[in-house]
């Protein structure tokens, strides 16, 4: 373990999941001094739905990594369920994005591109926590990030050890303490997530679809603001879990595991699954969505991933996001490396904005417009009745929309921004 004068790295990263080492890929790529520090050893569990969208394939693929997923579970779209109603909707055809996805557990993904990165040139550094934020420095104005040289870190086996660099990334995910000692708190206006999931044995685990239900629903049949999903993993095995938005009153009273086992009930019959059937208990977290967590930038830091609240708060994915906000501050660093300095980071907060700002917001308004049982109600199974309106939704949700000739989901899409926007001027404390 390197300590304090034998070394400093260009960028340093705290986590070595989907946005840490991505970041780290691309650094290394580009012949940066780039480490990564993480607290676990790969493979590792973690909670997750496990599933991989066409933006997730698509950035694999660019990492070369497409090939090492032939042995994961390959499917070709989603199955929406809602009050009755069933509708098989592939992945649509978008320039630049892959027409499948693939599930595969977290536990066999994140070491795959931890192992791609390491291949890369990247130092990873497994079993090793940062413990806080080294020789910390004053954030340089209101919104920005505390600076620091470093990480003050630990590994199992031995005792705390300084690893100092020129920039700082934060990675650590939806609960990072490293964030929070650089000054990162989330905006309790924007929505969060609580999920939990679990494995089941289920004959139907090669399905080619994965399965999404809108229309979940507590002990007491009361349908809850939120989502389940089956997703079949190939392996004699599904992975099930509930999703619930923080924008529900009844956020503070609802008890997950029973909302989780209300659903294995519900959706049980169709896929053969149980209580008997589980593979071990359900596990959960929390998920700050809709850009949610700031501030992103400082003198030399920037966060990525979960640890900025960069899940979609349309369908709750995360690692789509991760590699692509861990890409993008891989190439803002490599110019600040390259003497673009202080600017340059203040310039990836500007392109979070450019790339996601509208998208997050119409998502933001769209968790609160669905947060009303009865609205939700009337929404979803109206949009049910119509396979060409859930397709067009299907777009929107997934941000697989065209970049050229504009369709229905464009349209659509470019008439709930101007409607987020007049919203957030209307009542900027309940919709900014």
């Amino acid at each position: 373990m390197p300590s304090a004068g034998d070394h400093r790295y260009d960028v340093l990263i705290v986590g070595g999941g989907p946005s840490g080492a991505s970041c780290a890929y691309w650094l290394a790529e580009a012949g940066w001094d780039v480490a990564v520090v993480e607290k676990k050893h790969f493979p590792r569990e973690k909670t997750c739905g496990d599933g991989l969208t066409p933006r997730a394939v698509r950035q694999l693929a660019d990492m070369g990594l497409e090939g090492a997923l032939d042995g994961a579970h390959r499917y070709r779209g989603l199955r929406s369920v809602a009050f009755g109603r069933s509708l098989d909707l592939p992945w649509p055809k978008v320039p630049g994005f892959p027409t499948h996805g693939y599930t595969i557990t977290r536990h066999d993904l994140d070491g795959l591109v931890v192992g791609r990165t390491e291949r890369a040139g990247a130092t990873v550094l497994q079993g090793t926590e940062a413990l806080a934020p080294l020789d910390p420095e004053p954030a340089g104005g209101p919104g920005a990030l505390a600076g620091c040289a470093g990480a003050v870190v630990a590994t199992s086996g031995g005792g705390p050890a300084e690893l100092r660099a020129r920039y700082v990334v934060v990675a650590d995910g939806a609960n990072s303490r490293f964030g929070r000692a650089l000054g990162t708190s989330r905006n309790r206006e924007y929505p969060q997530g609580m999920a939990l999931r679990g494995y089941y044995r289920s004959d139907r685990s090669g399905e080619d679809m994965i399965e999404g239900h809108l229309d979940i629903r507590d002990a007491a049949g009361n349908v809850v603001p939120g989502y389940g999903w089956v997703f079949p993993l190939g392996d004699g095995r599904v992975n099930v879990g509930v999703g619930l938005l923080s924008t529900d009153r009844r956020w503070k009273g609802l008890n997950t595991s029973r909302l989780m086992d209300a659903f294995v009930a519900q959706a049980g019959t169709a896929w053969g699954i149980s209580p008997q059937a589980a593979c071990g208990p359900a596990t959960g977290g929390r998920l700050p969505m809709g850009m949610a967590v700031g501030p992103r930038t400082g003198e030399n830091t920037l966060v990525v991933g979960d640890a900025g609240g960069l899940i979609n708060p349309f369908n709750g994915e995360g690692i789509a996001y991760g590699y692509e906000t861990g890409r993008l501050a891989a190439a803002f660093l490599g110019e600040a490396l390259g003497g673009g300095g202080r600017e340059r980071l203040e310039a990836y907060e500007a392109h979070l904005d450019a790339t996601y700002g509208d998208y997050y917001r119409v998502g933001r308004a769209f968790v609160r417009l669905i947060s009303d049982p009865r609205r939700m109600r009337l929404c979803v199974s109206t949009g049910m009745r119509s396979h060409a309106f859930m397709a067009q939704l299907l777009r929107i949700m997934a941000n697989l929309m065209r970049p050229g000739p504009v369709g229905p989901a464009e349209v659509s899409y470019r008439a709930m921004v101007g409607t987020a926007k007049l919203l957030e001027r209307l009542d900027p404390a309940r919709w900014a």
